[in-house]
């Protein structure tokens, strides 16, 4: 299955992973601590970051490392700059009529 970014981010759990991973790297024991949830849902979460590209994982030993690759968050913000141009340009014009209501009258 082809997984992308906006599957990645739907999840509460996984943006929540994301957010600690953005901060630094961690092992898969030390993310499964910081949620209520048991540490086989954490690892088919980090599984679907990492099919995402969000995540990557690093073997260290016996150790496995996770850290946030946020490039992939880009395509996020590529799809949201429509949507926030369209609701900053109707926002400017309702502050337009807010602060000169006579224009509002033509």
């Amino acid at each position: 299955m082809r997984r992308d970014v906006f599957q990645a981010i739907a999840d509460p759990t996984r943006r929540g992973i994301i957010g600690l991973l953005a901060e630094r790297t961690m092992n898969l024991n030390a993310v499964a601590e910081n949620f209520d949830i048991s540490r086989p849902a954490i690892s088919k979460h980090i599984k679907i970051l990492t099919e995402c590209g969000l995540v990557i994982i690093k073997q260290e030993g016996r150790e496995r490392f996770c850290h946030a690759d946020l490039q992939k968050l880009k395509e996020v913000d590529q799809w949201l700059a429509h949507y926030r141009n369209f609701w900053n340009h109707k926002l400017d014009a309702l502050q337009t009529l807010l602060e000169n209501p006579e224009e509002g009258n033509n």
